[in-house]
This record gives C-alpha cells, structure tokens and sequence, in this order.
C-alpha cells in the first residue's frame, strides 16, 4: 500500500477512534501485526482467562498462536480432540472469560461493530458477559455506514465464509446473498452495536492491513 493510500485510511481511523470514544469504546490503530502483538502484551494480563469467536482474522494475525503460548487461561475452541460437547461447554465458558477476542464483518466510521453469525455464540459473547471485548479488524472492515456494513456482509462476508466453511448455500456459489432458506445458512443473528453501557469493556485494534473476510 502506498503512502497516499495509508493516509486515506489513517484519516479514517482517526474518526472511528475518536467516535468509538463517544461511544463508550475504546480504540487503537497498529501498523502490523508486529505492533498487534506488543499491544495485546499491554492490554492483556497474565494469568487471566481468555477465549475467542470464530475469526479469521485471529489466525492471520498470529493472535491464536500469542494465546497458546501466554500465560492464560485459554479457552480454545481450536484445540484438536475437541467433542461437540466440549465446543458447547467452551462457548458457555467463554461469557465469564477476562478476555474475548473475536474480529468484526465491519466497522462504520461513526464507530458501530456490525456482525453476522450462525449460531450466535459470538455477538452474544460481545453484547454480555466477558469482563473486556478484543475486537481486531483489518482496514478492509470499515466501512462508511450502516447500509455499507450490510452490503459488505452481503458481498464479502457471507459468500466467502459460506465458501470457506463449505456451506452448501447458494451464495457460496453466485458469490452474493440470495437470502436463501438453506438449512446450511450462516447468516442468522444480525446486531449493530452503537454504543456501550460499561465504558471501555469493547477495545477495537484497527490494523493497517487487509484481514479477514
């Protein structure tokens, strides 16, 4: 990315941040995933408990590695061996966690999270319960409004992760939303957060790349 480009986004950040502030969040922009890393070590205490959502992003950025090897509590819905039974019992472990870290489909520049899920575990996690939210989104996530955040799901998010989760939708197919009845469908629990009630309990890391979907 060249250097006009970079402070076109920085600009934007620069809003976000100071609207998530308004918002009763807590923002912060790192270059790369090096500076990622160096600011989890400040944000992130040992010996606390940690688990994440489902992300893409947390594995392009290393973060899943940075948790196996800290000094927490992890609880990883990764690990190998895993039942159905122990995936559930970590999402239920996962609301009085520490720390919950997890990715966003988009940020508006007004300093809204805008997700999607399937099962719902993951914006539940966010809306309540763990003591502190680690949202980490690369600077393809923002977006300029609420209607934009809906139309990057629709285009991006969801076909790709249908794609990717090997879902037999029909998005995965055309490459777009069909608002299909598909027993397969990922897109089922749709919140907006615009604001939150415990000050500083959401922290969003914007980093200076393309991550995720």
């Amino acid at each position: 990315m060249d250097q006009n480009m970079k402070w076109l986004y920085k600009t934007k950040v620069n809003e976000i941040i100071s609207n998530l502030e308004k918002n009763n969040m807590q923002g912060f922009y790192v270059n790369n995933k090096e500076e990622l890393i160096n600011k989890l070590d400040e944000l992130v205490k040992d010996n606390s408990s940690v688990s994440v959502g489902g992300s893409v992003t947390l594995f392009e950025t290393g973060v899943i590695d940075y948790l196996k090897n800290k000094e927490v509590k992890f609880y990883n819905r990764y690990e190998e061996g895993l039942s159905k039974e122990d995936i559930k019992e970590i999402y239920r472990k996962s609301f009085s966690v520490d720390y919950y870290f997890t990715s966003t489909q988009a940020i508006t520049l007004d300093g809204e999270l805008y997700n999607v899920d399937g099962r719902g575990n993951r914006v539940a996690a966010m809306l309540y319960g763990p003591d502190n939210v680690i949202v980490i989104a690369g600077i393809n996530k923002i977006v300029d409004d609420f209607d934009s955040a809906i139309k990057r799901n629709r285009n991006i998010s969801a076909p790709v992760n249908a794609k990717r989760l090997n879902r037999k939708t029909p998005c995965a197919k055309t490459g777009y939303c069909m608002e299909c009845n598909s027993s397969d469908r990922i897109c089922n629990e749709y919140t907006l957060i615009k604001r939150q009630f415990e000050k500083d309990r959401i922290k969003v890391i914007i980093v200076g790349e393309h991550l995720g979907y």
